[in-house]
């Protein structure tokens, strides 16, 4: 078996997440204790105890769902089971962070940081109410291309998320966004939702949070990964460190490529079997449409991490 981990973004997180991780493994204890210190706060109490709302916040979300990512990997290293057994990691949005993270790119602290940066970056770009984000459920990348392109009227509208055959993300001007919904039902779509976003992600109108992130990422130190990354805006495996600082920027206005990402790991990749490490059962469902004769797994409590070493052992 070939195995890939992948690590969820911005929608997975709920209140109580990693908790009982925490309680069962010291090792994943410690990530929120150094997620914690490297923030000077307690989010571990607001990720165990606090509101949802509050969590949801780009800003809380996007670290959050990093601590609850890594320490689920830290409950199968305590197992047995090394990211060494690994042919690749992946990362929707901000998981490529939590990927990065995985593969020894960033320390925690370093990652925790970043995604704090990163999530009140992309929250200041653009003033809430002028941007939005939509699903076009049912039409293919190409067809939602067209829409976004039609809908535009000298507006911002783009693909955003390309995440599985049946499901592209636009994202841009509200108005815009508003336009691609109807005109995507108007070709065929069969459902076209607003999403309940703050902002409007993974667009051009993020390039004030792509310099403020050229800016962070030139702060930080980054090591050798110990495994390849399938990064968001390539599609296909990046392992040389010196690469990734740049194309983590690019990331923030470019388009997340999902699908073609599992696509390649499944095909050229080889892998046959993908865990969801973290947070949420999203990319699972996204893969299992786009690799259909893939196993999926989620690694995101205690009883899953046993159920998952005891599967990798039989």
């Amino acid at each position: 078996m070939s195995l890939a981990f992948v690590f969820p973004g911005q929608g997975a997180q709920t209140i109580g997440m990693g908790r009982d991780l925490a309680e069962a493994y010291p090792a994943a204890r410690a990530v929120f204790d150094e997620v914690d210190e490297a923030l000077g706060e307690n989010l571990s109490t607001l990720i165990w105890e606090g509101e949802q709302e509050a969590l949801t916040l780009t800003q809380n979300a996007q670290p959050a769902l990093m601590a609850t990512s890594i320490a689920a990997l830290r409950a199968l290293e305590a197992e047995g089971v090394s990211i060494a057994d690994v042919s690749f990691v992946a990362g929707h949005s901000l998981g490529e962070y939590s990927a990065l993270c995985a593969a020894g790119a960033f320390s925690v602290a370093d990652t925790a940081k970043l995604l704090r940066r990163r999530g009140l970056a992309m929250q200041a770009a653009v003033p809430v109410g002028v941007g939005a984000m939509a699903a076009i459920l049912g039409l293919d990348i190409e067809a939602v291309r067209g829409v976004a392109a039609d809908a535009a009227e000298g507006e911002v509208c783009a693909v955003a998320n390309d995440n599985d055959p049946a499901q592209v993300v636009v994202s841009g001007h509200k108005a815009a966004v508003e336009r691609a919904a109807v005109l995507a039902k108007e070709r065929g779509a069969k459902r076209a939702l607003m999403l309940p976003v703050s902002a409007p992600f993974h667009c051009e109108l993020m390039e004030p949070a792509a310099r403020e992130m050229a800016a962070a990422l030139g702060d930080v130190d980054m090591n050798y990964l110990r495994v390849p990354v399938v990064v968001n805006v390539l599609a296909r495996p990046c392992s040389d460190a010196t690469d990734i600082a740049s194309l983590l920027v690019e990331q923030v206005t470019q388009a997340v490529r999902w699908r073609e990402s599992v696509e390649w790991m499944a095909g050229e990749g080889g892998v046959t079997a993908f865990w969801e490490i973290g947070a949420g059962k999203a990319l699972s469902g996204m893969i299992r449409r786009i690799a259909i004769e893939a196993k999926t797994r989620t690694v995101g409590t205690s009883g899953d991490v046993v159920a998952a070493v005891e599967a990798l052992k039989g």
